[in-house]
């Protein structure tokens, strides 16, 4: 089983690349660089049409994240220049709409809360702060901070999906779910942090994640579609990606399953819509595919050197049935 390359895009950026997303519809692309761009691409059937080259960030640009297409064509943009960009399109123009400059340091993560929520965004930092924008309409945004949410720094935010856990199996027909803002974050401390919104609209940590040894470099909060196992990915400086499970409905009791050890940093990790399949990146320069077996066990369905044309795919006969 083979898995080709679909597409190839030359962005003309002019240094490293940082970070790479498609918008909501997989129509557009938008990449960020050290360069200190931010690049819109049209990627539809196979092509490349640059739409927009975004200039506002005075160093690298780390990550970009797509608000859901209701609010509109949205881009969030965070850098080394210690400001968050909001990016907005009107009328087939793209110009900055909104830039926070709330933070001390490099911010390094940005990650748009479910559009249940309405327009919140939550910004990781160096200086160990999260802050949370929240889109109050006429161009205005409030400004929520937490500040020491991880000592030296915080690497990555991801929020929990606006699903109640076992809500598919539970909720009455007809009743509307009560929603509680939760998200993770990652942190130059080691742990990963789970965060919630009190009622009084304050953010409070709700529980610690510890197993890793270094640095925590991202966390993913899976899709769900109301199961009542919650899940969370996360990948370290160590070399590790954990999968952290919760199964009872307080949320409070988390066990992390080692998914593999590799021999270099990890980067990254990022779940398929379907939550059923898990994308790492790391320093070996390989991005490789993980699937969870029938016996619980998570095995690489796949491998893909970057920049090389084709995906090999190490699954044995025993595997490839359950996929």
């Amino acid at each position: 089983m083979r898995r080709y390359l679909i597409n190839t895009v030359d962005t003309s950026h002019e240094d490293m690349i940082h970070d790479a997303q498609m918008d909501y519809y997989g129509t557009r692309l938008a990449t960020c660089s050290s360069d200190r761009s931010v690049k819109i691409f049209d990627v539809r059937n196979g092509g490349q049409i640059l739409i927009a080259d975004l200039r506002g960030h005075e160093g690298p640009v780390w990550q970009v994240a797509w608000a859901h297409p209701m609010y509109g064509n949205i881009l969030a943009s965070c850098s080394y220049d210690r400001k968050v960009i909001i990016w907005k399109e009107e009328n087939g123009t793209w110009e900055k709409t909104h830039e926070h400059s709330g933070h001390d340091s490099s911010v390094n993560s940005v990650c748009w809360a479910p559009h249940d929520y309405g327009l919140i965004l939550a910004c990781g930092s160096s200086d160990g702060a999260i802050s949370l924008l929240t889109y109050t309409g006429e161009g205005q945004w409030e400004v929520k901070k937490i500040n020491n949410a991880h000592t030296i720094g915080c690497n990555a935010v991801s929020w929990a999906p606006a699903v109640v856990p076992g809500s598919l199996i539970d909720q009455p027909s007809g009743q509307k779910p009560s929603y509680i803002k939760k998200f993770a974050s990652g942190g130059c401390d080691n742990l990963i942090k789970l965060w919630k919104e009190e009622e009084d609209g304050q953010w409070k940590e709700e529980q610690k994640l510890e197993a890793h040894s270094d640095w925590v470099r991202d966390v993913a909060w899976a899709p769900s579609i109301g199961l009542p196992t919650s899940t969370i990915a996360s990948c370290s400086q160590d070399g590790r990606v954990f999968i952290w499970t919760c199964d009872d409905a307080s949320g409070n009791m988390w066990s992390p399953k080692l998914l593999h050890k590799f021999n270099d940093v990890v980067w990254h990790v990022s779940w398929s819509i379907t939550a059923n399949i898990l994308a790492v990146s790391g320093g070996d320069n390989k991005v490789t595919l993980w699937k969870e077996s029938v016996d619980g066990q998570w095995v690489c369905i796949s491998d893909v050197n970057k920049g090389q044309g084709f995906v090999s795919a190490s699954v044995t006969e025993g595997q490839q049935n359950e996929q």
